[in-house]
């Protein structure tokens, strides 16, 4: 069954869903091309906004943690591309050791390893999880709220490989963003490491991506020959940025300003009736953290103490000093009333599923990644890539295909992004 689902201000996104159908199998084979020259992320997770004028993506997750909200139905098609991603990357690999976030009360999180790693045991794979929390000194199990256990064990490291006790994996996964920086335990390590390690906010930036994206959006737009605006949110960067001492303000509201200008002018372009508005969020981080919708260079000068130390620290205490101000993309589409957007899930290069993250007390120009937020999957027939060209551009199949292309050049444009700050690594 298909979320019942709203979507305003159609009209141009309908022109735009009919270009991607329309385009399929010269985007199929362009995208078979652009795979031929990049290794695909492991996995990826990708939110995006559609403004029903315009449908980008907004954020851009390697690490991501919500398997257990994908649609169990579907569950083949992960274990398929699971298949494909270990035996590019380690394809003689029998042990596999997935190291998660350390933050154990949060139950859901926790379901989402337990999806995650059973996927990855349908590989035919003997999965163990190791965590980096140093207070776990034994195998511990957590009960988790669907039903089931998850067993936690200490990491243990000689010389240059990494395990568990009695347990020595050919290969790493981790689902943790590494925001608190890499841990000694994971450095110069022999085994595989997927992603690798400098795919962590300690050494990624969003403002690389969104460069790397640009340049995709920009080939891909002239391939099928639209405006690579719809497609891609503006963006820019600010360094240097102390939001409790009040220091690089100016830049920032400076910024805010030329952002709003040039949105304004597009706008104007396309006969867009809504006030513009800008994504002031940290450059590194996740987890919704350090997020501030803003409409006028004002409402940066103007912060009161409660909203700049909301924006001063992110998870695990990490302090942010670099923003990125982003394009705000509304998102008009609502499932029973609540405000909603599409997040998409690729293991390799394909698309796996996908779920709408709905909340029921955030606005259409708001972050929806925050507390109270509810999830509802995709139920979608055929994935993101079985369009119908017979139906409707808006008809659910097609909908989601226009969703997978917007993800899938996402998802390209994180692995550009990564080779190129390969020599970043911490």
């Amino acid at each position: 069954m298909v979320p019942y689902l709203t979507t305003a201000l159609t009209g141009p996104l309908l022109e735009l869903e009919k270009r991607l159908l329309d385009a399929q199998p010269m985007i199929e084979h362009w995208f078979r091309q652009q795979w031929k020259g990049q290794s695909a992320p492991f996995y990826t997770s990708v939110d995006i906004r559609n403004a029903g004028f315009k449908l980008a993506p907004v954020d851009t997750n390697l690490f991501p943690g919500g398997f257990n909200n994908l649609n169990p139905a579907f569950m083949s098609l992960s274990i398929h591309a699971a298949m494909g991603a270990v035996e590019k990357i380690c394809p003689y690999a029998q042990r596999l050791l997935l190291i998660p976030e350390s933050h154990t009360r949060n139950t859901f999180y926790l379901q989402n390893v337990a999806v995650l790693a059973h996927i990855l045991r349908q590989t035919g794979l003997i999965v163990r999880i190791g965590t980096l929390i140093p207070e776990i000194t034994q195998p511990t199990t957590l009960e988790l709220p669907a039903g089931g256990r998850l067993t936690l064990e200490p990491l243990v490291r000689h010389g240059d490989r990494i395990g568990l006790e009695g347990f020595d994996p050919c290969a790493v996964l981790l689902n943790n963003d590494l925001s608190a920086g890499v841990p000694d335990i994971l450095k110069g390590i022999e085994q595989n490491i997927m992603p690798p390690l400098h795919a962590g906010w300690a050494t990624r930036r969003k403002s690389h991506h969104f460069a790397a994206y640009q340049h995709v959006a920009d080939e891909f737009a002239q391939l099928i020959g639209i405006d690579p605006w719809l497609i891609d949110p503006y963006f820019s960067h600010c360094g240097k940025i102390d939001f409790q001492a009040r220091q690089g303000e100016d830049c920032l509201a400076e910024k805010v300003g030329d952002m709003l200008a040039k949105i304004r002018v597009k706008y104007d372009e396309y006969g867009i009736d809504q006030p513009p508005f800008v994504i002031v969020k940290a450059d590194a981080g996740t987890y919704g953290m350090g997020i501030m919708t803003v409409k006028s260079p004002d409402d940066v000068r103007e912060l009161n103490r409660k909203q700049r130390n909301k924006m001063a620290v992110g998870k695990e205490g990490l302090e942010f000093s670099e923003v990125l101000i982003q394009e705000g993309v509304y998102t008009f589409e609502s499932i029973n009333g609540a405000v909603a957007e599409p997040v998409v899930y690729m293991l390799d290069n394909f698309v796996v599923g996908g779920f709408y993250r709905v909340h029921t007390g955030r606005g259409s120009d708001e972050n929806l990644n925050s507390p109270g937020m509810h999830f509802v999957p995709l139920a979608f027939d055929d994935t993101c890539v079985m369009p119908d060209r017979s139906a409707n551009p808006d008809a659910s199949p097609n909908r989601f295909y226009a969703y997978g292309v917007i993800a899938r050049l996402a998802m390209l444009a994180a692995s550009i992004e990564l080779d190129e700050t390969l020599n970043e690594a911490a």
